[in-house]
Formats: C-alpha cells, sequence, structure tokens
C-alpha cells in the first residue's frame, strides 16, 4: 500500500498515526493463530492503560478470539495464552464473516443464483383486495 494510502485509509490496515503510536507508546504482549498482534500501552503516571490489536490483513474484528477479545477489553489482567483451557473436541477453526464476498451464502432462490425458487403451494393463498 502507498504511503497516501497508509494516510487515509483504516480499513485495510493499520494507519500511519497507529504505526506511530505502537513504535512510541506500545509494548507487544502476544500473537495470535491468525497473526493478529497485540498491543498495551507502557505504564504512565495517572493514564489509564489502552489496548488495541494490529490485524494482520484486512481489519475484521470478526477476526479476534474470544479469550483475546476479552482482553482486549480489560475483562481480565492476564495474557490470554497463560490460562486457556485446552481446545475441546467441537470447537472448530474460525471461518471469516462471507458476506458480501462470492463466497457469501446465497439460498435456493436468490437473485444471484438466478431468482427461481419452488412454487409456493399447500397452505399459501394469495391476499386479494377486497376479500
Amino acid at each position: 500500500m502507498s504511503i497516501l494510502g497508509k494516510i487515509f485509509t483504516w480499513w485495510d490496515g493499520a494507519t500511519i498515526g497507529t504505526h506511530l503510536f505502537t513504535a512510541r507508546r506500545g509494548e507487544h504482549v502476544g500473537t495470535d493463530a491468525q497473526g493478529n498482534k497485540y498491543y498495551r500501552s507502557k505504564p504512565r503516571d495517572g493514564e489509564r492503560e489502552r489496548r488495541w490489536v494490529i490485524y494482520d490483513g484486512a481489519n475484521d474484528a470478526s477476526r479476534v478470539p474470544a479469550e483475546w477479545h476479552g482482553w482486549l477489553h480489560g475483562s481480565f489482567e492476564d495474557i490470554p495464552e497463560s490460562f486457556l483451557p485446552p481446545p475441546r473436541i467441537w470447537e472448530v477453526d474460525y471461518t471469516p464473516n462471507a458476506t458480501g464476498t462470492a463466497q457469501a451464502y446465497r439460498p435456493q432462490g436468490a437473485l444471484e443464483r438466478g431468482g427461481k425458487r419452488a412454487r409456493a403451494v399447500g397452505d399459501y393463498e394469495a391476499w386479494t383486495p377486497g376479500d
């Protein structure tokens, strides 16, 4: 991405301001399985600690795992990796939100699939004015 893109966009990676703040005041605390990096501000007198994430790829909040989401919002102080339970057998890997992409779910009858659906039969009765 060009330098102008970094200055004026926020939706495709961290901006210049975020990079400068991270370099000056940030302390790297961890990285999740998707490559997102988590930071907190170095302690200063009278200031509240700030926490943030720099995404590895597109800025999509659904890419933050639940344990890191809790840490970002101050639900607990320790880094999530230090006290995570073992993964459950029923847990599945992350899949990105596909809304608005070619991989989005399109049911039978959707315009993107030709707009044809099964005829309504059975208990459906069309309304007509004056009934």
